[in-house]
């Protein structure tokens, strides 16, 4: 059964002729940086649920809250049509939406898309047996490679969605590219559900990313075990510090690998040397937080019309529900 319930789009495992031109463009350059993409190999994946229930991270919580209040009405509005989500994960506050639509459909198609295999293994599994009328394919992917091999829909409608805060990694020409790319691939009736942190004091923000456990600290250690088995890389992980801070000019969170010491990094596979100097960083990640009403605009650009929004209390985080 799980065989036929697992796509690969792009082996997580199999290196490509073009595989690791980002890192080599990335560590190349300076400031030096690692894509974000890199964090999830299983492990990562594993760490980022850990993170996701952290007392100081507050997105995942919140979203869920937003979601479990809200996700009737979402099934409501767009009623029964097929789901597609981007960086699924372990899909656990997937499980309000699929109970919504459970309610007003006896038949769904669930596709969950994430690059880790395990994960989506594990999901796919645990999601058949919880949905037994669902059907549920997982893919394994990035974005770009899922939005550009999906398949036509038998459904009367799809709805993509994008939970978490994952699109504030995507710096704005790449959020303007992944948006247009959405609007690409939906069909007119279409629906696009998406999560976006908002931006709030950096008391709330720094702690969220700077856990007092150092689980996001081994999290972005991670990275770099991930270009080791990946690249035949050696990079020494004790001669790297996290740091993560927020940068109140772009509101964003940047997230830092610092070195400690001068010292040479090779990733055989991809032929390639870099020398690092002591206090030098590599940037991992960035995590932009948006103004809910900004954000509905620039959806409108790429043809995306709101239907309707929903923040938690503080307003905090929102769900945004658009139509193609």
């Amino acid at each position: 059964m799980l065989t036929k319930s697992l796509k690969i789009l792009n082996d997580h495992y199999q290196a490509l002729s073009n595989e690791g031109q980002d890192v080599i463009q990335g560590l190349s350059r300076t400031p030096k940086s690692i894509p974000p993409k890199y964090f999830y190999d299983d492990r990562g994946s594993e760490l980022f649920e850990q993170i996701c229930e952290l007392p100081e991270y507050y997105p995942t919580r919140t979203e869920a809250l937003i979601l479990q209040q809200y996700a009737d009405e979402i099934a409501q509005i767009t009623g029964a049509c097929e789901l597609v989500e981007l960086g699924s994960g372990s899909s656990t506050k997937t499980l309000f939406l699929l109970d919504a639509y459970q309610k007003i459909a006896s038949y769904c198609r669930y596709i969950p898309i994430d690059v880790s295999r395990g994960i989506v293994q594990s999901s796919v599994l645990k999601l058949q047996q919880k949905y037994p009328n669902f059907f549920i394919e997982g893919l394994i992917g990035t974005y770009e490679q899922a939005l550009a091999k999906l398949e036509s829909t038998f459904a009367a409608s799809r709805m993509i969605f994008f939970l978490g805060s994952s699109l504030g990694n995507f710096n704005p020409q790449e959020c303007d590219r992944f948006l247009g790319q959405i609007a690409k691939t939906l069909q007119p009736g279409d629906y696009f559900l998406l999560g976006i942190d908002l931006q709030k004091p950096k008391e709330i923000l720094e702690p969220a990313y700077n856990d007092s456990q150092g689980i996001t600290a081994a999290f972005n250690l991670n990275m770099l075990s991930h270009l080791n088995w990946r690249f035949q890389g050696n990079f020494d992980l004790n001669l790297f510090a996290h740091q993560a801070i927020y940068n109140q000019t772009d509101a964003q969170i940047e997230m830092y690998l610092h070195c400690q010491k001068n010292h040479q990094v090779s990733l055989k596979a991809l032929n390639l040397e870099v020398s690092f100097t002591e206090g030098e960083s590599i940037l991992t990640e960035i995590s932009r937080k948006f103004d809910l009403a900004i954000m509905q605009e620039q959806l409108k650009i790429h043809g995306l019309k709101t239907l309707k929004t929903w923040t938690d209390p503080q307003e905090w985080f929102g769900l945004i529900l658009c139509q193609a």
